[in-house]
């Protein structure tokens, strides 16, 4: 890359050796064929004029044009070997000589600075047109920063270059192996105020117009850079911030209403038993004793839910999936539930030949505890819920059914985040826990899950997984769980 430092104007004696030996060599050229060949001189003079413009500018063109006519004049004209010329038409031609040198070489130069110029501000519209678009970009701040100031010192042949960003967007430097000379240190300020600095070390001459123009917009543009990155940086805290206080509003929420109502049961029923004068016959001691029994668990599905919401957004959900049949899973779900599930009719409907999909088959088992204990909640005893599986395409699609007051279409979306609950009629909303845990286990196991309308009122919340690629293992009974262990 060209560097665009001061003055692109070649030194003066580079001029003057340009402006001397180039018509010298021309006039020693032509001296060679004869000095009866003027007009050969003459163009060969000429052609040096050019060729000095071309190499050290308007000055050794000026002074090509001027050696050029003291040496026709000198071995050329007549009487030769001396300035004097005797001939009015041969001074005429000196003259024209001289004019069209000096034009020649003037235009000349003046184009080639032009082009110099034209390529100067095309190499610098490009660089600044790449450089904004970065700092615009979503990259990070820290590396666009490095690699400007690496450009930098390219660019403008600098010792070192350094951005320094004390508000926390760090700094950045590259150096080359030139001498030290000066330093340049530029502000990098907005309207709202200072954002850093931009020093260039090693600048052993000033910079032209066109470069500390260059300089300025690029610095003007690094400090935007800087202020959004800054600003972006304090949003995601914001939001972060405002999230962890909707997390905690909603899991003290939560805790105080979903733990205090199993809790209260629980205690009511102990305070029963234990109470003084108390005396219940073995069938309502049976029924205080199941009361505990279905509270202590619910209390333990609520405490698992708070886990496994932990070990989502810790990253720790991770599956061990391996091939399994829904089936098994979902007999050994309803086994473990059978006492919640007494009230409610249960039927199932698996297709025939159903392959085994690959998942984990502890975070399979929450996702349909989750799945059916909501359908429970919210179906009429009377109607039941219903749980479908069958092949679809390259998966597994289950279907867990209700038939109660349903979702509105405008919540179907809603219904899987973290906490959003919903009470309907006398029936009591869960943690709003469970669907969002079920999504992402279902999701980290590369499937889909999605909740859709019932025709007649209901719900059905649909999921689906992929197909595993091997067949399920031999099975033996699990007499802990009730899954067929693989």
């Amino acid at each position: 890359m060209e560097r665009l430092l001061a003055s692109s104007t070649p030194s003066r004696p580079r001029i003057v050796a340009v402006g001397l030996l180039s018509p010298a060599a021309a006039v020693a050229f032509a001296l060679a064929l004869g000095t009866e060949h003027l007009a050969t001189a003459t163009a060969l003079c000429l052609l040096a004029v050019v060729a000095a413009a071309a190499v050290g500018g308007r000055g050794a063109g000026l002074i090509a044009s001027a050696v050029s006519f003291l040496g026709l004049n000198y071995f050329f004209t007549e009487p030769r070997h001396t300035l004097a010329v005797h001939q009015a038409s041969d001074l005429i031609a000196l003259f024209a000589f001289l004019l069209t040198a000096i034009i020649v070489g003037t235009l000349l130069s003046r184009a080639l600075e032009e082009r110099a110029r034209a390529e100067r501000r095309a190499t610098e519209a490009q660089f600044l047109s790449r450089t904004t678009e970065r700092l615009g970009s979503r990259e990070p701040v820290e590396s666009v920063l490095v690699d400007l100031a690496a450009s930098l010192v390219e660019l403008f042949g600098l010792r070192r270059c350094e951005i320094a960003t004390p508000r926390g967007s760090g700094s950045a430097g590259a150096e080359s192996g030139a001498d030290d000379a000066s330093t340049i240190t530029m502000p990098l300020t907005t309207p709202s105020g200072s954002v850093g600095t931009l020093t260039l070390v090693g600048t052993d001459r000033a910079l032209s117009v066109a470069a500390a123009d260059l300089l300025r917009t690029l610095a003007a543009q690094t400090a935007l850079a800087i202020e959004r990155s800054n600003l972006d940086e304090q949003v995601r805290a914001a939001r972060l911030e405002a999230e962890a206080s909707t997390l905690r509003a909603a899991l003290f929420s939560s805790v105080t209403h979903d733990l205090r109502t199993p809790l209260s049961s629980i205690k009511a029923s102990v305070s029963g038993l234990l109470g003084e004068g108390a005396h219940y016959d073995v069938t309502q001691i049976d029924e205080m004793l199941r009361t505990v029994l279905e509270e202590t668990d619910h209390l333990n599905q609520i405490v698992t839910n708070l886990l496994d919401l932990a070990r989502m957004r810790s990253g720790a959900l991770v599956p061990s999936a391996q091939p399994v049949l829904i089936e098994d899973v979902v007999g050994a779900v309803l086994r473990r539930m059978r006492r919640r599930l007494e009230t409610v009719p249960v039927r199932t409907s698996f297709r025939p030949e159903l392959p085994a999909v690959l998942a984990d088959p502890t975070q399979l088992q929450q996702v349909l505890s989750n799945l059916i204990e909501n359908a429970a909640r919210f179906s009429p005893g009377e109607r039941g819920i219903e749980i479908a599986a069958a092949r679809w395409r390259d998966s597994v699609q289950v279907r867990v059914i209700d038939h109660g007051p349903g979702i509105p279409r405008e919540d179907r979306e809603r219904v899987f985040d973290e906490f959003y609950r919903k009470d309907v009629g006398e029936g009591r909303g869960g943690t709003g826990l469970g669907l969002a845990i079920a999504k992402a286990v279902i999701v980290a196991h590369g499937g889909a899950i999605r909740a859709e309308g019932v025709p007649g009122g209901g719900t059905a919340i649909v999921f689906e997984l992929p197909i595993a690629d091997q067949p399920v293992p031999p099975s033996v009974p699990d007499p802990a769980s009730g899954l067929l262990r693989r």
